[in-house]
């Protein structure tokens, strides 16, 4: 199955599990992918030892997850692209969208 997973909050806790979430998937054997907007694109900054969404997010990617965010939101935090953060537009979103089975927002 493909499942697109969109996250578009600031809460460590919230980003934590939603990456668990895709983190799981991805042991199903799912095709995941995950769409950080607005002030989800701050997740590298706001995790925790606790809720620690980065840990997540790098095992997301081992395990062949895709991570997009947007290219606005990360300009207007003045953020840098990175690998864990690449810009991507609303037409990556789009595509995601469209060509998932099963789309989840946190």
């Amino acid at each position: 199955m493909k499942i697109g997973v969109i996250i578009s909050v600031n809460n460590a806790e919230t980003c934590w599990n939603a990456l668990r979430y895709a983190n799981f998937c991805i042991a199903q054997s799912d095709e995941v992918k995950v769409f950080f907007m607005g002030e989800g694109v701050e997740y590298q900054k706001i995790g925790t030892d606790k809720y620690n969404t980065v840990e997540q997010a790098d095992k997301f990617m081992k395990s062949g997850g895709k991570i997009y965010a947007c290219g606005t939101c990360i300009k207007s935090r003045e953020q840098e692209s990175s690998d864990m953060c690449p810009i991507s537009t609303m037409k990556d979103m789009y595509e995601i969208v469209k060509t998932s089975d099963k789309v989840v927002t946190f």
